[in-house]
């Protein structure tokens, strides 16, 4: 897979933008390994390669054991190794992602209410809605993971 364009040097304004609300994700109150988790699972949706490997990178740096890495893809079947906000996490961050299909009913907003507080939860729809976007274009200009820099031959 070859790298369509390099949207950071073309677009640095767009790129600048869009680390400008990764800066706002990262200073919020939201737990750094739920941030990281929702990262991870909406990139698993999406499909971004150059994402899943950044975000189980970032995960694993941070402690996250890989049998629970494992079974992000699973998390409904991982038992405990997934908190309630983490769970619910994972369910909202899949509604949101899956918005043209779901619709976010109100149930699954009622889940994700019962959980996090109003804040919480406009934070975790923003991460959600920027890790989106960042898949677009990861995907779209088929950026390199890094896996691939280092260990294709």
């Amino acid at each position: 897979m070859s790298e369509r364009i390099d949207y950071k040097t073309i677009a640095p304004g767009a790129v600048k933008a869009m680390g400008g609300v990764y800066g706002y994700v990262a200073q919020c109150d939201l737990p750094k390994r739920l941030v990281d988790l929702v990262y991870l699972r909406v990139s698993l949706i999406n499909g971004c390669a150059y994402c899943i490997d950044s975000h189980s990178r970032d995960l694993l740096r941070g402690g996250l054991s890989a049998e629970a890495l494992a079974l992000v893809p699973v998390w409904r079947e991982a038992g405990a190794l997934f908190d309630e906000r983490e769970r619910t996490a994972f369910a909202w961050a899949e509604t949101v992602t899956r918005v043209a299909a779901t619709d976010v009913p109100d149930a699954d907003y009622a889940a994700a209410a019962g959980v996090f507080g109003e804040k919480e939860l406009v934070d975790l729809t923003v991460a959600i809605g920027l890790m989106n976007l960042m898949n677009r274009m990861a995907i779209s200009f088929r950026k390199t993971p890094e896996a691939l820099r280092y260990l294709a031959p």
